[in-house]
């Protein structure tokens, strides 16, 4: 098809990616922004409410997060982008001064929503708050998305169960025809607008998406609909497939995904930019992430444990707190634990992705993702989590 763009997507004044290194298909870059730059690959915690799950701002910066996300669909249900809008932006409302990036709902809409209608023009659903009826289309969520003002957006899409082979076609086309929709809507040049690439695990789904959704020449492409269920090998082969298409000079925005060996094995295969709920909420049930593996912070074997999380890790908590302690708050209920725990596994997937980044500009990073992956305990394995 004939590339597409709109006129009023041009972010050049306020938006750069440059790429500094290369070492295989990982990439080590800089996006800049309104509220600032981010060196890529880049982990984002996600402040679904405009808040990041029992963390402040501050600590937020302490912990080296240069980019957050918020999501449309919650704050447009409560307390409103109108509210949100008489702030000036997400940013001020939250008291963040650094680059944000909102989602477009979508996932939100087909996973949360209490009952939904989909028609070509968009989707009426029910909140899962009140039970209320609201409607989205991609116009109304880039008209949200401008009014929350965060500096990435996305465009409206339709996220699918991975393995229905007709509905993911379904999904496919209307994602592509509302990609086009949500580029025409757009009205502010300081908002990065990405497409997304849907296509379930299907390949040839995932090949015509990647290549429409090239086409549009959006100033970043994102990868939805994985980690909803498929197989990790499932997933990575989508990956393979998918950034082999989309743009090298563009970012790559893969959706929802934040777990250790997923952030390297997505770098791996030239991913910039992840987002996931998981280190807060692994804190808020009593893991914690370490450079081997999930600890299980509540296990009988901490009880006096004087050591921190882990050893060696800069992060206010494992700076002020041993294992034992934590342990304590968790059986006491004491709240102030989730804070603690969720500082430092913020920090953790920070730091891995600075140590990504350095063994990307050094060209060892195939060697040190092997060395990861090989000694990384995943989920239940070897007293993990």
């Amino acid at each position: 098809m004939t590339s597409q763009s709109n006129p009023n997507n041009n972010p050049k004044e306020n938006f750069s990616f440059q790429i500094h290194a290369v070492d295989g298909r990982a990439r080590a870059g800089c996006f800049n922004t309104p509220h600032g730059e981010f060196l890529t690959p880049v982990f984002a915690p996600v402040g679904t409410q405009a808040a990041v799950k029992a963390m402040t701002p501050a600590q937020l910066h302490e912990t080296n997060a240069s980019l957050v996300l918020a999501n449309t669909y919650h704050l447009y249900l409560r307390p409103g982008a109108e509210v949100i809008g008489d702030f000036g932006s997400v940013h001020n409302f939250m008291g963040w001064n650094g680059p944000m990036l909102t989602d477009s709902g979508g996932f939100q809409v087909f996973s949360l929503a209490m009952s939904r209608k989909i028609d070509e023009d968009g989707v009426t659903f029910r909140s899962h708050l009140d039970g209320s009826y609201h409607r989205f289309t991609p116009e109304k969520s880039i008209e949200i998305q401008e009014a929350l003002g965060a500096d990435i957006i996305m465009a409206f899409d339709e996220c699918a169960e991975p393995y229905d082979a007709a509905y993911n076609t379904q999904a496919v086309e209307r994602t592509h025809a509302w990609a086009i929709r949500s580029l025409e809507a757009q009205t502010r040049s300081d908002q990065a607008l990405f497409g997304i690439v849907q296509g379930g695990i299907y390949p040839n789904l995932r090949e015509k998406s990647a290549r429409f959704i090239a086409d549009l020449n959006f100033p970043g492409n994102a990868i939805g609909g994985l980690s909803v269920g498929e197989t990790k090998p499932e997933m990575l082969a989508m990956l393979d497939l998918v950034n082999d298409i989309l743009p090298a000079d563009k970012p790559r925005y893969l959706m929802g995904v934040g777990s250790p060996e997923d952030l390297v094995n997505g770098v791996l295969r030239g991913i910039d930019i992840f987002d996931c709920v998981l280190p807060t909420r692994l804190a808020r049930h009593k893991a914690a992430l370490t450079f081997s593996g999930r600890v299980n912070l509540t296990r009988v074997e901490n009880a006096r444990d004087q050591r921190p999380i882990e050893e060696g890790c800069q992060c206010y908590t494992c700076r002020h707190f041993s294992r034992a302690y934590l342990r304590h708050l968790y059986l006491a209920k004491e709240s102030l634990v989730g804070t603690l725990v969720s500082i430092h596994n913020v920090y953790m997937l920070t730091e891995l992705m600075h140590r990504i980044r350095e063994a990307i500009m050094a060209g060892t990073f195939t060697q040190f993702a092997e060395e990861f992956l090989t000694n990384y305990r995943p989920v239940g394995q070897n007293g993990g989590a």
